[in-house]
């Protein structure tokens, strides 16, 4: 019981950590949808772990119609990951997300095949994935990347990189450089 009110102390904590807007812990654990949504993901993870799949799913596709947040209950997800305004978010099956991500609205880690292999992506530590990205297939963007919005993924990003447009280009980060949210050199 304690790790669970541990979990959900870190997860408050942390959307208010990224999100400005945020007033207070009650008013975040009663509105925020993506507080929501991880938090049914976590339980309904659980259930799929253990076998009961059926049950899983259909947590998670209730989720879904509450929240209109899309996670697969075989999706992988550390700690400390955050959904800004998640509308629209979709992670598929074999995702396997880190710890410290954030994900803007209509962001898509989907899949390209339609075999049962690994064959969504895998998101590293502290990596951004702005709104409307779609990462694609079994890649990897590395720890500490940004993903700009809109951009298409493909290939792997290697570490500390940010990769825009369609299809995505990567470039190293620049010493000390930060995401800037209102830059339209990296629409994030």
């Amino acid at each position: 019981m304690y790790r669970i009110i541990s979990t959900i102390r870190e997860d408050l904590a942390n959307a208010r950590e990224h999100d400005p807007a945020a007033r207070g812990d009650l008013e975040n654990a009663i509105v925020y949808s993506g507080l929501h949504a991880i938090w049914a993901h976590r339980v309904s993870h659980w259930l799929w772990t253990r076998e009961h799949r059926g049950v899983a799913r259909i947590l998670s596709q209730a989720t879904r119609f509450l929240t209109g947040i899309e996670i697969h209950p075989g999706a992988t997800i550390g700690r400390r990951f955050f959904i800004d305004h998640g509308m629209g978010i979709v992670i598929g099956e074999t995702a396997e997300i880190g710890d410290g991500v954030m994900l803007y609205h209509g962001v898509t880690l989907g899949g390209q095949v339609l075999t049962q292999t690994k064959r969504h992506p895998t998101i590293g530590n502290n990596v951004t994935i702005g709104a409307g990205a779609k990462v694609l297939g079994p890649i990897t963007v590395g720890e500490g990347s940004a993903i700009g919005a809109n951009a298409v993924v493909t290939k792997d990003v290697p570490a500390n990189h940010i990769a825009v447009g369609i299809p995505a280009q990567a470039r190293p980060r620049k010493e000390g450089e930060r995401i800037k949210l209102v830059d339209p050199d990296y629409y994030i």
